[in-house]
């Protein structure tokens, strides 16, 4: 028994362009020019892909379009149906050369603008071919990307485990503590995070990755004499800090970065030096992009090898 459906069933590759356009744009005028179309093209390849799938997809109003609870669905299934179509053009473009095309890489904001301006040099000057697609998310999120295959790697802070994600350890990231400046445990030659416990702790928003180190680092439980900053930046936090408001745990990636610069504060090591998070590179594993992953995670150990022996 022949089970495949029939040719007119099955949407075009166009039609599945046109839904995924108009679930982001969320009117017909705004996703034809995104797909470079005029709007009745696109209306009329709306109809024609429901008319194939016996559904109707979008209801059309003046406020603009919103898709049916069958639309959303068919919107999340064209994504991955694209994406796939997508990775297998590149696979076939870049057959035995690595990074050629584009590279869909995620970061974490905790990473990224540190990270990425020393890196990119680096590995433009290598893979002359690589053009780049970068994303700013928070892990979770680009996670999921990875999975959807919307992302080929994420830089990302370990440990975290997830089921069907390989990662590949770069580099050990020290926390700093961070203070106004004139904050008396900022004088201790001993400084431990026993010290935080009698502070006021500030922390990123729930979400971000680091909040969950610090808290760990410091053996701390969420609001005893921690706070959620209202921060989702490094930057914001700093300035919080420095204003007087508490201390926090400051990457030592993001101080050498640049995040506290010009800020009326004061970094100290711990004693024992704290190492409160891992550097890593995150991808799909047995996907398509695998190689260039492990290639990507190779290039940044070696980056972070040659910025310690300057130091």
């Amino acid at each position: 028994m022949d089970a495949r459906l029939p040719a007119s069933s099955i949407p075009t590759l166009r039609q599945l362009q046109f839904l995924t356009a108009l679930q982001a744009e969320g009117s017909f005028v705004a996703a034809a020019e995104a797909v470079g179309v005029t709007q009745p093209t696109l209306s009329a390849g709306i109809k024609e892909l429901e008319t194939a799938l016996g559904a109707t997809l979008v209801e059309r109003g003046r406020m603009g379009a919103v898709l049916t609870p069958a639309g959303e669905a068919a919107a999340e299934h064209a994504l991955r149906a694209l994406s796939e179509v997508e990775e297998l053009v590149r696979t076939v473009h870049s057959a035995g050369k690595p990074f050629s095309g584009a590279f869909r890489l995620g970061a974490i904001p905790t990473i990224a603008p540190f990270l990425l301006p020393r890196a990119l040099p680096v590995l433009k000057s290598r893979y002359p071919e690589l053009r780049l697609k970068l994303r700013e998310d928070l892990t979770a999120r680009l996670i999921d990307a990875l999975r959807a295959r919307t992302l080929d790697a994420a830089l990302i802070a370990l440990p975290y485990t997830a089921q069907g994600i390989a990662t590949a350890t770069v580099a050990e990231d020290e926390f700093l503590f961070l203070a106004p400046e004139g904050h008396p445990l900022a004088k201790r030659n001993d400084l431990s995070p026993e010290h935080l416990k009698h502070e006021d702790v500030l922390l990123l928003d729930d979400g971000h990755c680091l909040r969950d180190h610090a808290l760990s680092v410091c053996n701390l439980a969420p609001g005893r004499n921690t706070a959620d900053a209202g921060a989702t930046s490094l930057y914001t936090l700093v300035q919080m800090v420095s204003g007087g408001m508490g201390v926090t745990l400051l990457p030592k990636l993001a101080a050498e970065g640049g995040a506290a610069a010009g800020a009326k504060v004061v970094l100290r090591p711990f004693a024992d030096p704290v190492i409160g998070r891992s550097i890593g590179v995150a991808w799909r594993a047995g996907g398509q992009r695998e190689e260039e992953a492990r290639a990507l995670a190779d290039v940044l150990r070696n980056l972070f090898k040659t910025l310690a022996s300057r130091v």
